[in-house]
């Protein structure tokens, strides 16, 4: 009579097991694709929708500047302090290591002491505008995770625009517009990130808080504030990530608007420190960038939990049956039905999405793990069309198949007794296990079995 119990027992040991080996302990960062479960029909596997980790995107990026000789050094030039016209020593010279400021040193490790810096020529076609496109490309979509921050070594910029692109270039609209004088430079009322609502976020406006005063040494950087903008749905320190994912899930416009395949800074004025420029000492006008921080995740569509950089290009690498740099179509012979992006609903695991083999050669039997059936009120379990249920059954809302009597299995493709003495549902000891299972699934914690099974195991 024990021997059920300690079969029982087992199966609750290697569920344990599995899911102590395939389960982190946080479940917010949707970091696993697949893990396996326990049920019915033995271990299988179940998928969910997963995303690399966030990292220092700038370690991928081509960076171009427009006008491409625009970089200081060529021929050499000294530079004038902005807050003092007669302190000249700083001197630019393209042919001298030390004394060069190429672009790459927007991008380096700044833990050097004198900190490294890309530095434009100076202003010295005044009145000619001193205009600058600092651009840079992945080459593959990129979601935002943090904010973009542009350090200056010199003053900071006047008026400038940051820009994204979503087509690798060949488009840009503008992400937000920074000046001294809003009104006067952009015809805009002057806004910050706080001025937003949930209604709001995605209205471009022009903020004074990052160009005004030119005592540098005290403030460098120019933001667009990313996290701010999350926290309108995830609450001021983001614990909320539940109400944010749920709004990335539905609210396309909101996903694309963190999305990106380039970003171009557009410098359009350098500081001045003054309502007017001094003609006569052109050489304290330029723009110097020490440090500029990307952070974001390769765009894999919920369809990959890692993202690898290979011979100077970033791709997904695809889990759920999907192929592509972002996961964005199903692979050959996996057409059972129409691709479709992986979804962060419900939390905390979402909705796998996968795609399933073509109705081609052997019958594909789908199963609760083929279909990633943790997430059942967004995948289609059973339908009209590919995925009939057997034997007499009915489709009950995409999501579950109810079985004629004598029929078992996700689609009643199984007739419930399998051979002679099996269907006696009196046997007390039969009757208990086949009546009421270990959960198939495993996904109430692990703290919730009882102690002395774990123990056990």
């Amino acid at each position: 009579m024990f021997w059920p119990i300690l079969l029982t027992l087992q199966a609750v040991c290697t569920s344990v097991t599995h899911a102590m080996q395939h389960y982190p302990a946080a479940w917010g960062h949707y970091d696993v694709c697949k893990s396996q479960i326990y049920t019915e029909e033995g271990l299988a596997w179940d998928y969910m929708a997963c995303q690399p980790e966030a990292t220092d995107m700038t370690k991928y990026l081509r960076v171009a500047l427009d006008p491409p000789n625009i970089t200081c050094g060529d021929p050499p030039e000294t530079y004038c302090a902005l807050e003092n016209p007669y302190m000249c020593n700083n001197e630019c010279d393209a042919a001298t290591e030390e004394l060069a400021h190429p672009p790459e040193l927007m991008f380096d490790f700044e833990g050097r002491n004198p900190t490294t810096f890309w530095q434009s020529t100076s202003w010295k076609k005044y009145p000619k505008p001193l205009q600058v496109n600092i651009t840079l490309s992945w080459n593959k979509t990129v979601e935002l995770t943090d904010d973009i921050v542009i350090t200056f070594e010199s003053g900071r910029p006047e008026q400038m625009v940051l820009e994204k692109s979503l087509d690798y270039g060949r488009t840009w609209t503008p992400y937000q517009f920074y000046a001294t004088d809003c009104l006067d430079a952009f015809t805009m009322e002057p806004k910050t990130v706080n001025d937003l609502s949930q209604r709001t976020l995605l209205d471009i406006i022009c903020t004074e808080e990052y160009s005004r005063g030119y005592v540098w040494k005290n403030d460098k950087t120019v933001r667009f504030e990313i996290k701010d903008r999350f926290a309108l749905f995830a609450g001021p320190r983001l614990h909320n990530m539940a109400s944010l994912y749920g709004q990335l899930d539905t609210t396309k416009n909101l996903r694309d608007f963190f999305t990106i395949t380039d970003l171009r800074i557009r410098l359009l004025k350098p500081a001045t420190g003054a309502t007017m420029v001094d003609e006569n000492n052109l050489s304290r006008y330029f723009y110097a960038i020490s440090d500029i921080k990307v952070q974001g995740r390769c765009k894999c569509n919920l369809h990959a939990n890692s993202c690898v950089f290979d011979k100077g290009k970033l791709g997904c690498e695809c889990e759920h049956n999907t192929t592509g740099p972002d996961c964005s179509r199903c692979k050959r012979h996996y057409h059972g039905r129409a691709w479709s992006v992986g979804s962060y609903l419900p939390i905390p695991k979402g909705t796998a999405n996968i795609c399933i083999p073509s109705n081609h050669g052997p019958v594909h039997r789908a199963n609760a793990s083929s279909l990633g059936v943790a997430n059942r009120n967004q995948a289609r379990v059973c339908d009209n069309a590919m995925l009939r249920c057997q034997n007499g059954g009915t489709c009950h809302h995409h999501q579950q198949c109810h079985c004629a009597p004598g029929f078992t299995g996700v689609l009643c493709e199984r007739a419930r007794c399998q051979g002679p003495g099996e269907c006696d549902d009196q046997l007390s000891g039969r009757a208990a296990l086949h009546h009421h299972p270990i959960d198939h699934r495993l996904f109430l914690p692990l703290v919730m079995l009882p102690l002395s099974v774990v123990s056990l195991c």
